[in-house]
């Protein structure tokens, strides 16, 4: 598995190690950008203040946030009647973590198919959805439809709906707000390209694309967010533990700072890119990973379970 090597993560102990990678992932802008490196310090200060104030882990779980640990399967565009059948039956025969919600979402096509064979264990998610009720949408699948098939979630904003379809900010914003208010939950994607962590933007583009859920979202009881780096997704390459904490770290402090602390404290922010059975254990210890979005290991049942089943890495000797 190979790892990128454009690390924002520095070493040292815990808040000394936030501090060191924040820092230099804002080395590469230029002196002329003050309002970014100023917000940048502010950032730090929220979040060792925010560390400092933090209780013990509850309970026994080491989570920053109060929420249960979260694990969804995106099946994309991937499947038939008869390998969904054979992953289905995977899924229903395993034994599975009772403190941990699970979530897959398979194709639309399919999402008949999977409710009315798959564990009640397992909620059900859908890959998109309209802005509004349906109509005359040619393509489209609204809100409604995915609440009579039974699916309790939706997934928005995911970067290949936003790089390869070409969907923006307010757009997936719509999208999401009306989601909520017929009361289908949203896992709210964000997360940069390559060239954007690169350059030193990676959190002004989370930052951004939060916004745009903040500006439309009417409430945050049933939202998820999935932080998915661009440059990690089906590529081989994942993030650091280090590296998805941090990024974590700071969107918990972004919505203390922009929504409120309790929506902060509440919101699970989970990890996807490249998550397998191989490293799903050393990413599950970190506190602000609430769990994860999991791409193509979620269409191996076996290894699926496995990162289901990470949540035993939080838990700690009481």
């Amino acid at each position: 598995m190979a790892v990128v090597s454009t690390s924002l993560t520095g070493a040292g102990s815990q808040l000394s190690g936030h501090f060191s990678a924040l820092r230099k992932s804002f080395l590469k802008l230029d002196n002329s950008n003050s309002n970014s490196t100023q917000s940048f310090f502010q950032n730090v200060d929220s979040h060792l203040r925010l560390s400092s104030s933090r209780k013990g882990c509850r309970a026994v779980v080491t989570m920053a946030g109060s929420g249960k640990f979260f694990v969804g399967g995106n099946w994309k565009c991937n499947g038939t009647k008869d390998s969904i059948s054979k992953l289905v039956s995977d899924l229903n025969s395993a034994t599975l973590e009772s403190d941990v919600d699970v979530v897959v979402s398979p194709p639309f096509v399919y999402l008949d198919q999977v409710k009315n064979s798959l564990t009640e264990r397992i909620e059900i998610a859908a890959q998109n959805c309209w802005t509004g009720k349906g109509g005359a949408f040619t393509g489209e699948i609204s809100v409604e439809q995915l609440k009579d098939l039974g699916c309790k979630w939706v997934v928005l904003g995911h970067s290949e709906r936003r790089h390869i379809i070409g969907e923006n900010d307010e757009f997936i914003g719509k999208k999401a707000a009306y989601a909520l208010s017929q009361n289908l939950g949203v896992i709210a994607c964000i997360g940069e390209l390559l060239e954007e962590r690169e350059a030193g933007k990676t959190f002004d583009v989370c930052f951004r694309q939060m916004k745009a859920f903040a500006d439309a979202v009417p409430s945050w009881d049933n939202l998820v967010v999935a932080y998915e780096p661009v440059w990690a997704i089906g590529t081989g390459k994942v993030a650091t533990p280090e590296q998805a904490q941090e990024v974590h770290v700071a969107v918990r402090d972004w919505l203390s700072k922009n929504v409120s602390a309790e929506v902060a404290s509440k919101t699970r922010i989970i990890y996807g890119g490249s998550v397998n059975g191989g490293n799903c254990a050393e990413l599950a210890k970190k506190e602000d990973i609430d769990g994860f979005l999991v791409g193509g290991a979620s269409l191996k049942g076996a290894e699926f379970v496995t990162i289901i089943n990470s949540v035993t890495s939080k838990k700690v000797a009481a």
